[in-house]
């Protein structure tokens, strides 16, 4: 394989601050506590980084009844509804929440909306557990749609009073489809401004957005399960471009290579920068020589721990 081919780096990628918090305060309840730990599903969504804490005590689980009395319960980022927070503090365990602080604002906001009177839509994928940690934090029906074509089959109470909430990891072109969709067939509808999908999704499809017209390959570092790392492979798809999930470097193919002059590399927010030197590093095994860094927008939002850990 020759060797002119290149790498263009995203810049941001990778860890946001709400993963950055999250994985610290598993760290700092093990130091503190010792092993083992209980983290209520997984912490974030990348193999590596769950591997690399349970091979230290930590325990992943889908029960709290797996906790011994007394033991540490760590919720994950992604948050869960009221009635399993509440089911935690009830009993004697140290628990300690690990929720983005962005997934709480939409929760704070779907209450508010909700204590209104008002009928929630909650834009998000069915089944993720942010979409339905939030929907356990509103009394009555909430309505969870991704597609502008489900907005059209929606059937509400009360077209004059609904209001909406989105997941923090979509897609910043298909949450604007859904939210115009909403917009047009209920002119009265509430909801918060766009600009709250979190600002490391934002910032990391922007990144994507910023490199797609010189490259002709797209590589994002994350798990299948990651719904940010997905929606950036989707985004270079949308643009024309073959785009890969990897979660590994072995899974790159030198097929992939073949042809393509340029490639562009990027994370999503719970990936770790390890991961991406390990793809680097297999690029350039494959022949590639020459790595561009973007400079791109720094991030430096830092999240409070938990009174708990500090």
């Amino acid at each position: 394989m020759a060797t002119d081919h290149e790498v263009h780096l995203a810049t941001p990628r990778g860890f946001c601050a709400g993963v950055d918090r999250a994985i610290e305060i598993v760290e700092r309840a093990l130091a503190i506590w010792g092993a083992p730990v209980f983290v209520l599903h997984e912490i974030v969504h990348n193999r590596h980084v769950l591997e690399d804490l349970g091979s230290r005590g930590v325990r992943f689980i889908d029960d709290q009844n797996e906790v011994p009395d007394g033991g540490v319960l760590i919720f994950s980022a992604h948050g869960v509804s009221e009635l399993v927070e509440k089911t935690g503090r009830a009993r004697d365990l140290r628990v300690i929440d690990a929720t983005c602080p962005l997934v709480t604002k939409v929760h704070q906001q779907a209450r508010r909306y909700a204590g209104r009177g008002l009928e929630l839509i909650l834009i998000g994928h069915p089944g993720h557990p942010e979409v339905e940690g939030t929907r356990g934090r509103i009394e009555g029906n909430v309505h969870v749609l991704s597609t502008a074509a489900e907005v059209e089959a929606l059937e509400v109470n009360d077209p004059e009073h609904l209001a909406y909430v989105t997941q923090t990891t979509l897609s910043i072109d298909d949450t604007r489809e859904v939210i115009d969709a909403l917009e047009e067939r209920f002119p009265t509808i509430s909801g918060p401004d766009l600009a709250d999908i979190c600002y490391a999704t934002q910032n990391r499809q922007n990144a994507v957005k910023d490199m797609v017209e010189r490259v002709d390959l797209l590589l994002v570092v994350g798990s299948r399960n990651s719904s940010n790392s997905n929606r950036l492979r989707e985004l270079g798809e949308r643009s024309g471009l073959e785009s890969h999930l990897c979660d590994h470097a072995d899974q790159i193919e030198p097929a992939w290579l073949e042809g393509r002059r340029a490639i562009g590399v990027t994370a999503g927010a719970s990936a770790p920068e390890a991961l991406v030197q390990d793809i680097l590093e297999r690029l350039r095994e494959l022949g590639v020589a020459t790595i561009h860094e973007a400079s791109g927008e720094p991030e430096d939002t830092v999240f409070s721990m938990p009174e708990a850990l500090n």
